[in-house]
């Protein structure tokens, strides 16, 4: 049988998009192409580089099973250094030829002749047989409806579009929004504020750890001296760490409850007065939204230039915003820390699969794929870090390399002849979806809050299973789960 070499867009060069893009060349693909609309690679870490930008995972184990990095310089790496990884590791890999940078995709239509045509912002139209979308989940910011916002004096700046140019030293900073990003730049902006104003909706459980920490000097020579070693340190932290943080979110267990514990007492311990604490406490279960994690923004919050406002904003007015309350604070910049349409996948842009379906029409009730990677009605399209990804429990990395390796399975079945195309049903959608919300139950994350993780229908948007189930799920592609032709 004669074999056919197929033809495969990535759109997103992210952590999913240089995953697959590896994968699928270490597999033996060749016509391999991956579009992405930044500049440079990165996804979320290309977007984001606001001051005091760090990830929330140790460094040593952020990174790629395949691309180990002993010479972090942080035990909590800086954005600006894990942006640097990425692109170090597309460098070294010869994955950069593969990428088309400044390469926005608008357009992806299933053509009645069994190809997708995707087109780009510039009008280019490229032909492919499959479809891979490594789009991430942050990188289209979310920006509040506000009265008068558009008409503030001085610059507005959202963290996900930060000016480098901006200057903030000496100025009177409102920061709305909390999570992370509303928690990092807080405590990266306060010591040389005039003022700083933190508008919080909803307070955050905080857990304390020494984020500036430096790696212990002669770890990098010893983990880069011993790559074996190294490898099965990271594998033990990574196993380790998914095991425990499944563990602790997804079934009421002990460990849970001492999570819990110790993120309350890092707010008792860390703010002694009483009426700061009562505005800082939140008033759901520890782990029930995304975890933030700092060293410093209880410091930074109980300075005397900062100020923790948890009244509404009523309006922005040209000179500062007007709470609900009837108070005016005097504002020089806007920062706004308020995330991401975290649901939004690959839209906005236009997505129609078979029969004209379009992606908005699927996903009305909310997104929904079978085990994170296929979605009825959209045939040879692929997802990697898809609807209910593990966003708040197994490595990011170690999932996209599962997935990555399990459509690589069905391209094969394009290689052989074995298939032309392949599409899930809808009902294997339906049972794997049904499952989900069965064991999302006892799942901290649906014990009352309103987070990001949350769809617009109310669901939580997350992997309710452990390691191991994911990878017996995506061990081998289940042919009774799809349509073949």
């Amino acid at each position: 049988m004669t074999e056919r070499e197929p033809r495969v867009l990535i759109i997103g060069a992210g952590v999913a998009g240089i995953t697959t893009a590896h994968v699928l060349r270490e597999r033996g693909f060749t016509d391999i192409t991956v579009l992405e609309k930044g500049s440079d690679v990165g996804g979320v870490w290309y977007w984001n580089h606001y001051p005091g930008l760090r990830c929330d995972v140790p460094s040593q184990i952020y990174q790629f099973g395949f691309a180990p990095k002993p010479d972090w310089q942080h035990a909590w790496a800086t954005g600006a250094a894990i942006q640097r990884y990425h692109r170090d590791v597309v460098e070294q890999l010869g994955l950069a030829e593969l990428i088309r940078l400044d390469t926005e995709v608008t357009d992806a239509q299933w053509d009645e002749r069994r190809h997708w045509v995707v087109t780009t912002a510039a009008g280019e139209e490229l032909v492919a047989d499959f479809l891979i979308c490594a789009t991430g989940v942050l990188h289209h910011p979310f920006i509040p409806e506000i009265p008068g916002l558009a008409d503030f004096a001085g610059p507005v700046v959202h963290t996900a579009r930060w000016d480098d140019e901006l200057a903030t030293d000496g100025k009177r900073i409102a920061v709305i929004g909390t999570g992370s990003t509303g928690v990092q730049v807080v405590s990266a902006l306060q010591p040389d504020a005039a003022s700083i104003d933190h508008y919080v909706r909803s307070a955050q459980w905080i857990l304390w750890a020494p984020m500036s920490l430096r790696q212990m000097p002669g770890v990098a020579a010893v983990l880069a001296r011993l790559p074996k070693v190294h490898r099965t340190l990271y594998r033990l932290m990574a196993f380790g760490g998914s095991r425990l943080l499944t563990d602790v979110t997804t079934r009421p267990t002990w460990r849970r409850r001492a999570v819990q514990a110790y993120a309350r007492a890092c707010l008792r311990i860390q703010v002694r007065d009483k009426t700061l604490r009562a505005k800082l406490q939140p008033d759901y279960e520890p782990l029930c939204k995304r975890q933030v994690v700092s060293g410093s923004y209880y410091r930074a919050i109980r300075a005397d230039n900062a100020d923790l406002v948890t009244d509404d904003i009523a309006e922005v007015t040209p000179n500062g915003i007007r709470t609900a309350d009837g108070t005016h604070r005097d504002t020089d910049v806007i920062v706004l820390a308020t995330g991401f349409h975290a649901h939004n996948y690959m839209r906005p842009m236009r997505l129609h699969g078979r029969d004209g379906i379009s992606i908005d029409d699927a996903w009305a009730k909310g997104p929904r794929a079978y085990q994170m990677t296929a979605i009825p009605g959209f045939p040879n399209l692929f997802t990697v870090l898809g609807p209910n990804s593990p966003t708040g429990s197994i490595s990011l990395q170690y999932t996209s390399e599962l997935t990555a390796r399990y459509i690589a399975q069905w391209l094969a079945k394009f290689r052989t002849g074995e298939l032309t195309t392949v599409e899930v049903t809808d009902q294997a959608t339906t049972r794997f979806n049904d499952d989900v919300a069965i064991a999302m139950g006892p799942t901290v994350w649906n014990t009352g809050c309103n987070s990001w993780y949350l769809t617009e229908g109310g669901n939580v948007d997350l992997w309710p299973f452990d390691r191991a189930t994911m990878k017996a799920m995506l061990g081998s592609p289940d042919p009774a789960a799809f349509h073949l032709s």
